[in-house]
């Protein structure tokens, strides 16, 4: 690493003021961006292996493989949802699900860039994951006011509190620099 550049726990320490020679030099965990970043990450990850089973269902039958691990799973074929599921993945082709992998692929390199680099403690990252997550809750709630789920609300509750956290966080460090 050359001699001008600093990676984000660096820059916070280098930022910081001197401890005394008798304090302890253990540098306080911020939990929420820890916290953000974990989730960042499991869901990045969750992502990933989305696209690489859509991948995996090119050139087959989607609702005969899913037909099988409704099976597999002893899950009632005959359940209204189990049902709409497999109508709607009958009609599932190769060209479908190569754009559903692209898509997933492309928001796991998101989440997973943003995770990776929270946890580096990287100022711009936290300015991205603000940029990324903001600019998908309009989407998130035109598709809660479509249909209003339990899950949806949940979602966009953590994605705004994500960024509320976060635009705090950036502005607490203004402040003092």
């Amino acid at each position: 690493m050359a001699a001008t550049e600093q990676t984000g726990l660096e820059k916070e320490s280098a930022s910081a003021p001197p401890a005394s020679a008798s304090a302890p030099t253990a540098r306080r965990r911020d939990w929420g961006l820890l916290a953000i970043a974990i989730f960042k990450l499991v869901k990045g990850v969750l992502l990933l292996i989305v696209g690489i089973g859509a991948l995996s269902l090119i050139h087959k039958d989607v609702a005969d493989v899913a037909a099988r691990l409704v099976d597999h799973f002893r899950v009632d074929p005959n359940n209204k949802y189990v049902h709409k599921l497999l109508a709607k993945l009958g009609v599932m082709d190769a060209r479908r699900l190569e754009e559903i992998s692209a898509g997933t692929f492309f928001y796991s390199a998101l989440l997973l860039t943003e995770g990776i680099c929270l946890l580096l403690l990287n100022r711009w990252a936290e300015y991205f994951t603000v940029i990324v997550t903001a600019s998908f809750i309009p989407l998130e709630i035109y598709e809660l006011v479509k249909r209003v789920t339990f899950t949806r609300a949940c979602l966009i509750a953590v994605n705004l509190a994500i960024v509320w956290y976060l635009v705090n966080r950036l502005k607490r460090h203004e402040n003092h620099s």
